[in-house]
């Protein structure tokens, strides 16, 4: 009786968790229909190429335009300037922890970077507009300070514990044989470290880098709040630019429902969401390599 019980007890388990792992999967379905539905009908009035090749956003004006070549290269230059940020500090913090630190500098450092990834993004969004851009314009006698650079700034520190975390796990799965036959042979701390241990790790370093860009890129109240909201062709970093994230956020709210802005906004979420879907498949490619490569699983 016990042991029937057991068995029906594991079943039951078993189809709970079996159903909340699936319940994920038809969220995603459901996601990816939606944006199919909603965003598709634009290309039939607009069409494909010339939404996304357009130089002009005025979805509003009696003659609308619906080129987000703007918003798109908006979204690489803040993308492109948090990529430059959080890689050197995420990478060398992750360096850091993992091979320099003590193990009393390591237990304060590693919870107080991951920390940051807790904070909402409106906060960095409120520190971005009264801290970061104020000083950023008065540092560099800006007409405005809420530009595409402010939005690279914060968005690199956001995007900070990402890559810190995952690049720290990366290099903490490099086996310790490989540490000592390196020392074995009479390098130093330094030649282990460039030559040994980065290589080996450089497979789940470069997943971190992919996933940092995947959070800069779906980032939304922040850049929406800093990057100073200008759907232009961005000249330099230290104008106003208005990413994709952004543009939705701001007008999804004042559109008519079924009509073409609606259309173009659901658009650029599904553009959006195809981005996103490619850095996260390459990053598990790369990820799984790297796993393959040292022998931790398949």
């Amino acid at each position: 009786m016990k042991a029937n019980a057991r068995r029906i007890k594991e079943r039951i388990y078993k189809y709970i968790f079996s159903a909340l792992a699936f319940a994920s999967l038809l969220f995603l379905v459901g996601i990816t229909i939606t944006l199919f539905v909603e965003g598709t009908p634009l290309f039939k009035e607009v069409g494909f190429f010339k939404f996304l090749g357009g130089t002009l956003w005025y979805p509003t004006h009696s003659e609308p335009e619906y080129g987000i070549l703007p918003l798109i290269m908006g979204s690489i230059w803040v993308t492109a300037g948090a990529v430059a940020i959080c890689v050197p500090l995420g990478v060398g913090s992750a360096l850091f922890i993992n091979e320099l630190a003590s193990r009393r500098t390591r237990a304060f450092l590693k919870p107080f970077i991951e920390l940051l990834a807790g904070i909402p993004s409106i906060v960095y969004g409120f520190f971005g507009i009264v801290i970061v851009a104020p000083l950023i314009q008065d540092l560099l006698n800006l007409p405005v300070g809420l530009t595409a650079f402010t939005g690279s700034l914060i968005l690199g520190i956001m995007a900070t514990p990402t890559v810190c975390s995952i690049s720290e796990d990366a290099l903490n799965f490099v086996p310790k044989e490989f540490r000592e036959a390196s020392f074995a042979v009479g390098a130093n701390r330094w030649q282990t470290l460039t030559r040994v241990v980065i290589p080996a790790a450089a497979s789940g370093i470069s997943a971190s880098i992919i996933l940092g860009m995947s959070r800069a890129v779906g980032e939304t109240m922040t850049v929406l709040m800093v990057t100073g909201g200008a759907a232009v062709m961005p000249k330099t970093f230290f104008q106003p630019v208005r990413p994709m994230t952004a543009t939705i956020a701001a007008e999804m709210g004042e559109t008519v429902m079924g009509s073409t802005h609606y259309h173009s906004l659901f658009a650029i979420g599904l553009i959006l969401f195809l981005i996103t879907l490619v850095f996260n498949i390459v990053a598990e490619l790369i990820s799984r390599r790297f796993r393959l490569k040292l022998g931790l699983g398949r």
